[in-house]
């Protein structure tokens, strides 16, 4: 089996269209024709992976985090980021990343997976998001189904496409004759939609809107309910054994027990309003900065495990989803620790 049935499978799970603007998932190094021989999934493919997966065969490692966010101009092999890439390329081993797009999805997702091993209920995304965006385009009758399989090839909506044809406000001419096509598409699509409309019709006229309707089943974060409410301190407890964290940094605690519980795998400081505003007794992420716990103000109690400890069940997830689609080559879990902090203890 190739390289790509096993991205494209992936990315219908988690479309590349919902990573972030920052991000850099996908397929990293690597040809996508290239047949599989075994499949590595981590949290980070640092060297130590890279050398696992050559004892182990793998030519594809999957993990969780980039190991390219911006643009290399040199292979030099002068730091971490450039030696594992040219590693990975001398012994033709495949990296692909599945990052933001797996945190904002509420099936399969990163937060999920964490409010599973919490044992919430009644989860639901913390920060729902609108991935859409729809394209309004005046263009000549006889070059409309041209532009609409152009479109469709960069990846529009082929089920939202309608069109209807008259006079419009086309720059002030008369577009009698004309075709108006509506286009809609994910807004990580924009530039490669935006590049094929160019390609094929250079001069026609568009209009270009955000579609502001949210879904409930793509954002950030993810707010849920324990079964019993609890004491404060029992949580802690119980997210420090779950997580399997060494330690867990938490603000003043207000006396009250713990229902509702907000969190998000990685950095998520940026959620703390969100969790508030929804009235989270507790929330849960990582990478708080010292001045930001004074924002929780009594209103809630933040619990930060530290970015890997939030995280590091994601392989799991991973793992789970490949194994259960495909039996045709071999999927290990790394046995490396990737976590770049140390704790004394």
């Amino acid at each position: 089996m190739k390289i790509k049935a096993l991205t494209q499978y992936l990315e219908s799970i988690a479309p590349s269209s919902y990573q972030e603007s920052y991000d850099n998932s996908g397929l990293i190094v690597g040809n996508p024709e290239t047949k599989i021989t075994g499949v590595l999934i981590c949290l980070d493919s640092i060297e130590a992976v890279v050398e696992e997966a050559i004892d182990k065969n793998c030519n594809v490692i999957v993990a969780h985090h980039p190991i390219v966010f911006r643009g290399l101009k040199r292979l030099n092999g002068n730091n971490y980021v450039e030696r594992i890439i040219i590693k990975a390329i001398q012994y033709e081993i495949a990296i692909y990343a599945i990052h933001t797009n797996l945190d904002n999805v509420y099936h399969q997702g990163v937060n999920g997976k964490i409010a599973e091993r919490l044992g919430l209920i009644n989860t639901r995304i913390l920060a729902p998001k609108s991935f859409s965006k729809k394209l309004q385009i005046f263009a000549p009758a006889t070059n409309s189904q041209k532009i609409r399989e152009a479109l469709y090839a960069a990846g529009a909506d082929i089920s939202s496409s309608h069109s209807s044809i008259g006079v419009g406000n086309n720059a002030g001419k008369n577009s009698l004759g004309e075709v108006r096509l509506e286009i809609s598409f994910s807004a990580g699509r924009q530039s490669a939609i935006l590049r094929a409309l160019r390609a094929v019709a250079p001069d026609v006229s568009y209009d270009l809107f955000s579609v502001e309707n949210k879904t409930s089943n793509i954002g950030s974060g993810m707010i849920g309910e324990l079964e019993t409410p609890i004491k404060e301190t029992k949580f802690l407890k119980h997210i420090k054994k779950q997580m399997k964290a060494k330690c867990v940094r938490y603000t003043k605690l207000r006396n009250r027990k713990i229902k509702t519980v907000a969190l998000c795998g990685g950095s998520g400081s940026f959620l703390l309003s969100t969790a508030i505003a929804q009235g989270a007794d507790l929330f849960l992420t990582a990478d708080f900065k010292y001045h930001e716990f004074f924002d929780a103000d009594q209103r809630i109690v933040i619990a930060d495990i530290g970015h890997y400890e939030s995280e590091q069940f994601t392989s799991n997830l991973l793992y789970d989803i490949i194994t259960e689609k495909f039996s045709t080559f071999a999927v290990y879990l790394t046995g490396t620790n990737t976590n770049p902090v140390n704790y004394l203890v």
